[in-house]
């Protein structure tokens, strides 16, 4: 399983480029930028080194925690997994070419591709840093149209990047997506309701043209869940020094919510039922909720099982279960 915080020479190769950056500046282009994504912008405030520099350093540990996370989840699923090319579509200054990279040392191809300018210079920078990335490409360009010129890949990761574009246009990205996938598609959005729907419509969209669930879901049919409920998860990971600063925070710790889907050519072999809940435990039981084969139930395990309760002591939010049959 992957750790959740950035790998040491990313953090290193963010530290570098940190040297001489006014941490004041960059705490307010990162709070202009977040905004502007709010409002709907998209990236479209990062214009130059020092934004997207910014960027990086307010949004990459969440967003390369929650990709890691998904990865994880993945990984658990189909263990045997081993993909040897990338495509990250949306990638920004990289985040998630870096997770997936941490993930499966099998990797050898990345494919990037973003239509802005200064994040795909980033991530070149951060690239070509380390000594992971043996062999990437950055295509420069809006996600549908550069992905028709992008070679296939064993995985391709959409994170963050979905809810940038019109509801018209996610029905041809998830196509042009999922004709690029070779074996795995994954899809990360924030653990927002309406990163939860946008999930949620690709997955309808992407089982109706012939994929299978691999995580979250136990099953490749409807969500069972109803409004005001909806899909999501958590990742803790830490905050160093500098992110506090830019992010204007106190606490070592940041608790990103996300949602995600990973869809699979083939079918799944093995159903594993997901905690959908923090359970909560108490001196008669523990219960929480679990999206099984059958739907949603809501689990309690006794404490006078002993064996079953000590078992579910170590549930947490997100964990894959063994069905019983």
């Amino acid at each position: 399983m992957t750790a959740p915080d950035l790998p040491a020479e990313l953090k290193a190769a963010l530290a570098a480029k940190l040297q001489g950056f006014s941490r004041n500046d960059a705490a307010a282009r990162a709070a202009s930028i977040s905004k502007t994504y709010r409002d709907g912008g998209g990236s479209g405030a990062i214009l130059s080194e020092a934004d997207a520099l910014a960027y990086a350093l307010a949004r990459m540990p969440a967003t390369y925690a929650a990709v890691t996370a998904s990865l994880n989840a993945l990984c658990a699923i189909a263990p045997d997994f081993a993909p040897k090319n990338l495509l990250d579509v949306g990638a920004g200054p990289g985040t998630a070419s870096w997770a997936a990279a941490e993930a499966f040392s099998s990797l050898q191809d990345f494919a990037l591709l973003d239509a802005n300018r200064a994040l795909r210079a980033l991530a070149l920078d951060l690239a070509s840093d380390g000594a992971r990335f043996r062999d990437i490409k950055y295509q420069q360009g809006e996600a549908r149209a550069a992905l028709a010129d992008a070679p296939p890949a064993d995985l391709v990761v959409a994170s963050y990047m979905i809810g940038e574009i019109g509801e018209s246009d996610r029905r041809q990205l998830a196509e042009l997506m999922w004709a690029k996938t070779r074996d795995t598609l994954l899809i990360v959005e924030p653990g927002t309701p309406a990163g939860y729907a946008r999930i949620i419509a690709m997955r309808a969209q992407l089982i109706a043209a012939g994929a299978h669930v691999a995580a979250p879901c136990p099953h490749d049919r409807g969500c069972p869940l109803t409004a005001p409920d909806w899909c999501h998860f958590t990742q803790r990971l830490p905050r160093s020094r500098a992110h506090k600063q830019i992010k204007g925070a106190e606490l070592a710790f940041e608790d990103e919510k996300f949602a995600y889907v990973a869809l699979t050519r083939a079918p799944v072999v093995q159903r594993l039922s997901r905690v959908l809940t923090q359970p909560v435990v108490t001196k008669v039981e523990i219960a929480t909720k679990l999206c099984t084969s059958d739907g949603v139930v809501l689990a309690k395990v006794p404490r006078r099982a002993k064996a079953d309760y000590a078992r579910a002591r170590r549930w947490r939010w997100g964990d894959a279960l063994m069905e019983e049959s």
